[in-house]
């Protein structure tokens, strides 16, 4: 998602990172469940009343800091980011297209329209997007592909084996005058003349 987005993502792997957010998160572990003791409170909806109307108005005048600079550092989307953000959002994992043109995702089976948008091979990776309104879609190199949900999985279809061309072997014999019968070499006593 960030990738697609173009935001490089930086880790911050110990608290000492991230100080300020960690110092925020003890504040409120601690100092906000005394403060809600102290007040009085006894329910959620006292509970969000006070954090809403009493605490952050409080908390904000002792510790929040005006940035240096005004204005938002957030680089605005384009107009085709904006038309793919179902697709940026959707959980997207890879999948691989079985010899009978199915695709399984959480034990559901996916059969392949014969006619599609993109040439679809055997054992090719395909992309199964699962979006935040729970529709599905399959994708190979970019491209959507056309599928029907299956009941449940598909069952095998045992192939007849089609023998080789030359493998069975002949009950005939040749008879003991054919010449593969014959000795390759020349007698010796036969002399040239």
């Amino acid at each position: 998602m960030m990738k697609q987005l173009d935001i490089e993502t930086i880790p911050a792997y110990s608290p000492q990172a991230k100080g300020r957010i960690e110092t925020l998160f003890t504040t409120l572990q601690h100092r906000l469940v005394r403060e809600m003791r102290l007040a009085g409170v006894k329910t959620l909806k006292e509970a969000n009343q006070f954090v809403k109307e009493v605490f952050i108005p409080e908390f904000n005048s002792k510790f929040s800091v005006v940035p240096q600079k005004k204005g938002s550092l957030h680089r605005k989307l384009t107009k085709i980011e904006k038309t793919k953000l179902d697709q940026i959002f959707s959980r997207q994992e890879t999948r691989q297209v079985n010899n009978d043109f199915t695709v399984r995702y959480k034990n559901d089976w996916f059969q392949l329209a014969e006619k599609q948008s993109a040439l679809v091979r055997k054992k090719e990776k395909v992309t199964v997007e699962e979006r935040i309104d729970d529709s599905i879609f399959v994708s190979l190199r970019g491209r959507y592909l056309d599928y029907t949900t299956l009941p449940g999985r598909p069952k095998k279809v045992v192939e007849p084996k089609t023998p080789m061309l030359g493998a069975s072997k002949s009950s005939r014999k040749p008879p003991a005058d054919h010449p593969w019968r014959k000795p390759f070499l020349v007698p010796k006593n036969k002399t040239k003349k």
